[in-house]
């Protein structure tokens, strides 16, 4: 089978605060799809590879292109497949290896040798979509409408990370549901939580600007942990929320969920900040606390490129800004100002 190359510009991670711009040669052949990138967004583990050369365990050992959350066109696809030329697809970049225990049992997100797009988890690392052309499985590839705008669709990855938490949680229907952490990844998981049928919605952040997306990205009440007594009410009677999302990775915001969950409640434990935290074991126990992970996401995916096609969650509250590929530094700078940004995109 012939292969055939392709020059294109990309975002390359060299180490830290060691990012590029540079030409690639690409590979493909006629079983791929090849997609012409549109949108991406940048993630904290980009800001990560940015700023320290590494994204926790995953380690930058030679130059990868960075991003994982995109969007494109079909520039070629594969004969017969479903997929036409011109069409818009968001890219799902998990590449699971489809025959381990924990994918065969539907659990593909736990697969052991998952090449997730933009990860240095493996050597050599799996490239991501920060470049004007990638190649991707006909299976990686969801179409979705013209008319939807792919700054609307580029949120498709982090809404699928929120769906995931979720459904990891359970019905959501009637329940009263607390999420630590207003960043891009929570306020998804407030607007997941009230299409999930959630009737009552706080937020809880340092920042007053997040608590201000919150409550446009639905969240019914908010509270600032810094002011205080503003938790109080919350933690009186042994807890008030039937389920708790922590988004932030703070030791101390993982360590209030106790006091903030009801008994008998749900903790699911979306934010990745820290490797150990002081945990008040006993207070979780006596309350039959439910602490449970939830990473990354399955057919979760396609679920989002649905709910954004049909306007069931409107993101663009959270786009704070959008730069071309060549700003690349720029952007991940602001991306990582928390108290300017939000979702920052790249334009290509």
């Amino acid at each position: 089978m012939s292969k055939k190359t392709l020059s294109c510009k990309a975002c390359f991670a060299y180490g830290e605060k060691d990012v590029r711009v540079e030409l690639r040669e690409l590979e493909y052949d006629e079983n791929d799809v090849l997609v012409k990138v549109e949108r991406g967004g940048i993630c904290g583990s980009d800001i990560h590879y940015y700023q320290h050369g590494r994204a926790g365990m995953s380690v930058l050992k030679h130059p990868m292109v960075v991003g994982h959350e995109f969007v494109g066109t079909v520039s070629q696809a594969p004969a017969g497949s479903a997929l036409r030329v011109g069409q818009r697809v968001a890219v799902n970049p998990s590449q699971p290896c489809n025959h381990c225990q924990y994918c065969l049992a539907g659990k593909q997100n736990l697969c052991a040798t998952m090449r997730f797009m933009g990860s240095a988890q493996f050597n050599p690392h799996v490239n991501g979509g920060f470049s004007e052309y990638v190649v991707a499985t006909e299976q990686q590839c969801i179409p979705y409408r013209d008319n939807v705008a792919p700054q609307v669709m580029a949120f498709a990855e982090p809404l699928a990370v929120a769906i995931h938490a979720v459904n990891v949680a359970g019905t959501l229907v009637g329940k009263r549901v607390l999420v630590i952490g207003a960043g891009p990844i929570g306020c998804l998981i407030l607007a997941a939580a009230r299409s999930a049928g959630a009737s009552e919605l706080v937020a809880s952040d340092v920042s007053d600007r997040c608590l201000t997306l919150a409550r446009q990205m639905g969240a019914t009440a908010t509270f600032n942990p810094l002011n205080e007594g503003s938790a109080a009410p919350y933690q009186e009677n042994k807890g008030y929320f039937d389920v708790v999302f922590e988004a932030s990775g703070s030791p101390a915001a993982i360590a209030s969920t106790v006091a903030l969950a009801r008994p008998a409640g749900t903790v699911v434990q979306v934010g990745m900040g820290a490797n150990s935290v002081d945990y008040p074991v006993m207070p979780m126990l006596v309350k039959e606390i439910r602490w449970v992970g939830s990473f990354r996401f399955v057919d979760e995916f396609t679920t989002a490129v649905k709910w954004l096609q049909d306007g069931r969650i409107d993101p663009l509250p959270l786009l704070s800004g959008e730069y071309p590929p060549e700003a690349i530094e720029n952007a991940l700078i602001a991306a990582a100002d928390k108290n300017l940004s939000s979702k920052v995109q790249i334009r290509f």
